[in-house]
């Protein structure tokens, strides 16, 4: 099964890409910020992970590049959704291998979408280690 982490401070908004994911047999795992996925990220590997940018305590600009710098060859993609279409957010987001930015309000159709696309296209990841320390 296809497990996905899902990296958000709104319990909503967790809450209803965790049902429309599960619906669609995923697994789901949750952060509510940059310092608890990190922590996730130490003991598992998603094959994807989703993220929002703001955050409190580290934002999803901060866990991404921290993920960049710590886990460069890191064997899932970030999709990182949010409302804030900046040209200062796109321009740190393309910089990134394998991270995709999608503005809100993406519609869970077109996530799911996504994601079914991604993983007919790839090998993912399994229980493989994902962190190294560096």
């Amino acid at each position: 099964m296809k497990r996905i982490l899902i990296v958000d401070d709104e319990p909503h908004v967790i809450r209803i890409i965790r049902l429309a994911l599960e619906n669609a047999g995923y697994t789901v795992d949750e952060a509510a910020h940059g310092l608890q996925a990190l922590d996730y990220l130490q003991e598992h590997c998603p094959d994807v992970m989703i993220t929002d940018i703001d955050m409190p305590r580290l934002n999803g600009r901060e866990l991404c590049l921290e993920i960049e710098r710590t886990m460069p060859d890191r064997p899932f993609p970030v999709y990182v959704l949010t409302a804030r279409a900046e040209d200062e957010h796109r321009e740190w987001s393309s910089a990134l291998d394998n991270l995709y930015f999608m503005e809100k309000p993406v519609s869970i159709r077109r996530l799911l979408a996504v994601l079914d696309e991604y993983f007919a296209n790839s090998i993912t990841t399994g229980e493989q280690p994902c962190w190294s320390a560096r």
